[in-house]
């Protein structure tokens, strides 16, 4: 319905046509209502975006631990030997321990050969084999050792166990099983149990007495 007289609609909630004031009044209000639900929905759009990302985070920090690396330490092991002329130590692992490092290097004058080793517990033990080596390399390797050391029997093999467990300074190097072998000094070193040690060095002596016969 129309008025009339200025031929303008009639509005039902007036009764009568609106005024130019009234009309820009309520263009400007629609305007405004319509940037407010933009800008609620912009709001929840961000929201949603925010919430996705921190669900993306969530799933990549909290996914399984990958497959942990680990490497052929026997293959490594056979040419170390072709390097150092000598039997390098390789013995056979518990099950479920693995090899994630295995490597010929040296110490000064003395040439190494080394395996680092993760047990069933996560726990680590490094196998350590100088060649031709002397004292101060013992030393060194053990970080200093205050004392002589105690003599022990693993695996029919004479073995010198130093433990300084409480002692500062020592790292991983805290608890440790020494053998001396035909050429070679032999170490065990790591954080792993007193008896995850006496398994591997119950191997290594079963390896080393395979090799004398």
């Amino acid at each position: 319905m129309t008025d009339p007289v200025t031929g303008r609609p009639i509005v039902a909630e007036l009764g009568r046509p609106e005024t130019d004031e009234e009309r820009a009044a309520r263009v400007a209000e629609n305007r405004r209502k319509r940037r407010a639900n933009q800008s609620s929905t912009n709001l929840l759009l961000s929201i949603g975006a925010s919430l996705l990302i921190v669900l993306f985070l969530v799933v990549v920090t909290v996914r399984e631990d990958p497959t942990p690396e680990s490497i052929d330490y026997r293959a490594t092991a056979e040419q170390a030997e072709a390097g150092v002329g000598m039997p390098v130590v390789a013995p056979d692992l518990p099950e479920g321990w693995y090899a994630n490092r295995a490597d010929l290097g040296s110490h000064g004058s003395v040439q190494e050969w080394y395996v680092g080793l993760i047990t069933t517990d996560d726990r680590f033990i490094g196998v350590l084999q100088g060649f031709d080596a002397n004292p101060t390399w013992l030393d060194q390797v053990l970080r200093q050792p205050s004392s002589e050391g105690e003599s022990v029997e693993i695996g029919g093999t004479a073995w010198t166990l130093y433990d300084r467990r409480e002692a500062e300074g020592v790292g991983n190097r805290g608890y440790a099983l020494v053998t001396e072998t035909a050429g070679s000094t032999l170490v065990l070193y790591g954080t792993a149990s007193e008896s995850e040690f006496s398994q591997l060095a119950a191997a290594v002596a079963a390896e080393l007495d395979d090799a004398d016969r």
